[in-house]
């Protein structure tokens, strides 16, 4: 019984536009990839896990040791769509953002340990959007990705329509993702200080 982790992402000139104000380009790409190697090793990490695929274009960067999916344009939820579409024989499919700088191997772990009628899903620190899902296959086959603003919320939803059980997973590896200032203390504590080079405002 295969599990799959797919995570998602940008190429550094689209990601995290958000900290360009406190970050230039240059420190914002460290970052984006020093989180990515982190969710990697973390997925790496977790003995329930065969697999880890990252969706997106391949030229990123240099990454050992993963299968890379073809994003087909769209947006995320179009490239989710179209990748599960391509799971195959898979038993049960983790998707994990890329900005989770404090994510563990156990994270990863409790996503994956769920009963075969059970979605697992990960709230931001809001508790409004969704940092991660773990999907049973067949039955979340037809699942409906609607990633975005109250997403938590839209994805709940879904896992009603389809009629199986939700399991909310909460821990501070997987709510704290990254996408403004406020937030960059917690990749601070995972990175050596050259990843966040914050500008000289004054």
């Amino acid at each position: 019984m295969t599990i799959r982790v797919i995570i998602p992402v940008k190429g550094p000139a689209n990601g995290k536009t958000r900290l360009a104000g406190v970050l230039d380009e240059a420190a914002r790409a460290r970052l984006i990839g020093a989180m990515l190697d982190r969710v990697v090793a973390a997925a790496r990490g977790a003995r329930t896990i065969h697999e880890i695929c990252l969706l997106g274009t391949s030229d990123f960067r240099s990454t050992e040791r993963v299968t890379w999916l073809a994003d087909p344009g769209g947006g995320l939820n179009a490239a989710l769509t179209s990748a599960l579409a391509r799971s195959g024989d898979v038993a049960r499919l983790v998707i994990l953002h890329a900005d989770l700088p404090r994510l563990m191997a156990e994270d990863v772990e409790r996503l994956s340990e769920m009963p075969t009628d059970t979605v697992a899903i990960a709230p931001d620190r809001h508790g409004t959007g969704t940092n991660a899902l773990s999907l049973p296959m067949p039955a979340a086959a037809c699942f409906a990705f609607t990633f975005g603003i109250c997403s938590f919320a839209r994805h709940s939803t879904e896992i009603q329509r389809l009629g199986l059980k939700r399991a909310v997973i909460r821990s501070p590896g997987l709510a704290r993702d990254i996408d403004v200032p406020d937030d960059l203390p917690d990749a601070m504590g995972c990175f050596e200080a050259d990843y966040l080079a914050v500008e000289d405002s004054s």
